[in-house]
């Protein structure tokens, strides 16, 4: 299993590592340069949604289609939360026809709605624990 952790680098700064040679630069809004947690937890879920599509789309259009997933919402600060986050799927679908589309785009959220287990975790919510551990 891949190991994540986050390290102090100063002031509302952070990087994010992983065991497999990962970084990300992780601050506040008012940080150039960096995601806050926020932006990841929103890119988390679009790298999801494109990548549960990923092999449907592929198979249909080639290995080199495009696709872009935005993603967006507005934090709650009175209940730091995010209440709501949209998603919007840019493809390009010019080459098939009316019906064929149809049908892939059912075959996309069929995939997405099963195996992005970031968008499923959001939906249904998940326990979180932290422990603190001293010197």
């Amino acid at each position: 299993m891949t190991e994540l952790w986050v390290q102090r680098t100063g002031s509302r700064r952070y990087v994010g590592n992983s065991s497999r040679g990962a970084t990300v630069q992780i601050g506040g809004e008012d940080v150039d340069g960096v995601f806050t947690p926020g932006e990841l937890l929103k890119i988390a879920l679009a790298g999801c949604t494109g990548m549960a599509s990923d092999v449907s789309l592929a198979r249909r259009l080639g290995d080199d289609y495009d696709a872009t997933v935005r993603v967006s919402g507005a934090a709650d600060r009175e209940s730091e939360t995010y209440p709501a986050l949209d998603e919007v799927f840019e493809l390009d679908l010019s080459e098939l026809d009316p019906d064929a589309a149809q049908r892939l785009l059912a075959v996309v959220q069929r995939a997405v709605d099963r195996t992005c287990t970031v968008g499923r975790t959001l939906k249904a919510g998940t326990q979180v624990s932290l422990t603190i551990n001293t010197d």
